[in-house]
């Protein structure tokens, strides 16, 4: 770990209505200003912050979210930040019928992708030094009625990202098959558990 190091801080990483954990949501330490992506109840940042981004502007957060950030004077959003050589930049993933999102941050030559939910690997993500990735389904794809989109699989996730070139996977949204698969003693092929309340270090 170098000196000049962002410090990224999981909040929660659970899924719609976890069992076990707060809701998926990373707060970007940065001396210009911090940034939260998503979040909500129980995972919340401390004030001041710099901007509140989210991943689905549709989501079954969005209001409880949009209440905590318009109490710090902001509103939730897609959109890209930039300040003091760090950059956050929305690109696309397939998710469900409207349009969805994850982050690709770049900090001094160093990149990390906060992708909570998708259907389909992203592309975008492929190479990145830190991946925040969902892990909603563990064995099978969460398919949602009618054919809409859904969630992938863990398993299938972890070999996409080693393939890919991701250095370091994080499991960041966690769903109830995931939980059942860990509590069972299933192993990761690839990757890790995200912890909540713990840094990690782009």
């Amino acid at each position: 770990m170098t000196t000049d190091a962002l410090r990224l801080k999981l909040l929660g990483v659970g899924a719609m209505a976890s069992p076990k954990y707060a809701p998926a949501g990373l707060l970007v330490l940065h001396a210009a200003g911090n940034v939260m992506l998503d979040g909500g109840p129980e995972a919340e940042p401390e004030p001041p912050l710099a901007a509140w981004l989210v991943t689905d502007l549709r989501g079954e957060l969005i209001a409880q979210i949009r209440r905590l950030a318009r109490a710090q004077g902001l509103e939730p959003a897609v959109q890209a930040y930039e300040a003091n050589g760090l950059a956050i930049i929305p690109h696309p993933v397939a998710h469900t019928s409207h349009p969805t999102w994850g982050y690709l941050l770049s900090w001094r030559g160093r990149s990390a992708a906060w992708a909570p939910e998708f259907s389909e690997f992203p592309g975008w993500a492929s190479g990145v030094d830190l991946m925040f990735a969902d892990a909603a389904g563990w064995r099978r794809p969460i398919r949602f009625r009618g054919g809409v989109g859904g969630h992938g699989a863990v398993l299938e996730t972890s070999e996409r990202a080693r393939r890919q070139g991701v250095r370091r996977l994080v499991l960041a949204h966690i769903g109830r098959p995931t939980i059942r698969a860990l509590e069972a003693g299933e192993q990761l092929p690839y990757g890790e558990v995200g912890r909540e309340r713990s840094d990690y270090m782009l």
